[in-house]
């Protein structure tokens, strides 16, 4: 597979498992008109990717059975 073609299914992969990702991450979305500083962002974010990793996890064992 060619690495576009990679790149395309990863993208792929990763917006199928984006609302059970988000499911597991449980995080609160912010108030109207307040933004999140830096560290919080950072710290959202390594959530999103565990929680995205977690995601990949129950797929894999849900399809293997």
């Amino acid at each position: 597979m060619s690495d576009e073609a990679d790149v395309q299914q990863r993208n792929k992969q990763f917006l199928e498992l984006l609302p059970l990702t988000i499911a597991l991450a449980g995080l609160p979305t912010s108030d109207h008109g307040k933004a999140y500083g830096e560290d919080q962002l950072e710290a959202r974010a390594m959530t999103i990717k565990k929680a995205f990793r977690q995601a990949q996890q129950v797929a894999k064992t849900c399809i293997e059975g």
